[in-house]
C-alpha cells in the first residue's frame, strides 16, 4: 500500500475555500441584520460561494482525473454497499471520491448555485417573496448536507483509524493499492482560482455605494442592503445646495457690468 498524490491542488483549494464561504455566509445571514451595513458581507461571500463552484466545475471537466466530475462514484448501489461497509467496518478504500462523499460534493454544489441564483433574484429587487423562503430552505438544506458529510468523515475516521480528512490538506491518500501514480499539484491552477476570487470579490468592493447599498455589474444595480436616508437626505440636500449657489454666480455674473 503506497500514499500517492490523488488529489491536486486546485480541488483542495476549492474544498477549504468552499467550506469557509458557507461557514461565513451562513453565519453572518443568521446573526446579522438585513438592514445592518454589515449584512453586505453575507451577500459577498454568497457570491464568492457561486464563483467559486462555476470554477470548480470548469476544472471538474479539465483537471486531474480524481478532481473531474467523471470520477465521482454516484451510483445508488455502489453508495449503499459503501455506507453498509462503514458500518460493518468493512468498507473498501476509494482512490479518488469514495460514493457517500461524491453525493454530498455534488448536492452541496447544487444548493450553492440555487442558493447564488435565489439571492441575486433577490437583491436585483424582481423577486417575489417566495423566493427569500427558498433561498432559506436551500441555506438550511446546505448546512443539513454539509453537517451528514463531516459526521460520516468522522464515522469513517473513528472506524478505519485512517487520517481521511488529512488527504484534502495534503492530496495524499493512504491505503491506496501499488500502483497508482502521483497526479501533478496544478499549484499554478490554483493561484489562478485564488486570483480569480479575489478579483470578483475586489471588483464588487469598489463598485459599492455604501450610501445607498448598492452595486452596479454590467449594467445592472443590485440593491445589497437598505439604503442609508440620513446619508441619502444629506446627499441631496447638499446636491440641492450647489445648485442654489451655481443659479447664484449665474445670476451675479449676468449683472457684472462691461466695460
Amino acid at each position: 500500500m503506497s500514499s500517492p498524490r490523488i488529489y491536486d491542488l486546485p480541488t483542495r483549494v476549492f474544498h477549504w475555500t468552499f467550506a469557509g464561504l458557507f461557514v461565513a455566509a451562513y453565519a453572518i445571514g443568521s446573526t446579522v441584520d438585513d438592514e445592518s451595513p454589515r449584512f453586505v458581507l453575507h451577500m459577498l461571500a454568497g457570491g464568492l460561494l457561486g464563483t467559486a463552484v462555476l470554477l470548480r466545475l470548469l476544472w471538474g471537466v479539465v483537471g486531474t482525473r480524481h478532481a473531474r466530475l467523471s470520477d465521482f462514484s454516484l451510483g445508488p448501489t455502489a453508495l449503499g454497499r459503501y455506507l453498509h461497509g462503514v458500518l460493518s467496518g468493512h468498507a473498501r478504500t476509494w482512490t479518488g471520491h469514495n460514493p457517500a462523499s461524491s453525493w454530498a460534493a455534488l448536492l452541496m454544489m447544487a444548493l450553492a448555485l440555487g442558493l447564488g441564483a435565489t439571492g441575486l433574484a433577490m437583491v436585483g429587487g424582481a423577486a417575489p417573496e417566495t423566493v427569500e423562503e427558498i433561498h432559506e430552505v436551500l441555506a438550511n438544506a446546505f448546512l443539513t448536507v454539509a453537517l451528514l458529510h463531516v459526521a460520516g468523515v468522522l464515522v469513517h475516521v473513528l472506524r478505519h483509524r485512517d487520517a481521511l480528512p488529512l488527504s484534502m490538506v495534503t492530496g495524499r491518500k493512504r491505503g491506496i493499492p501499488a500502483g497508482e501514480t502521483d497526479v501533478r499539484p496544478h499549484a499554478g491552477v490554483a493561484m489562478a482560482f485564488v486570483a480569480v476570487l479575489v478579483a470578483v470579490g475586489a471588483s464588487v468592493v469598489s463598485r459599492y455605494d455604501a450610501d445607498r447599498g448598492r452595486v452596479t455589474l454590467f449594467g445592472q444595480t443590485l440593491m445589497l442592503r437598505e439604503a442609508d436616508e440620513d446619508a441619502g437626505q444629506r446627499t441631496g440636500d447638499h446636491d440641492e445646495q450647489a445648485d442654489q449657489d451655481a443659479h447664484a454666480r449665474g445670476e451675479q455674473t449676468e449683472h457684472v457690468p462691461h466695460g
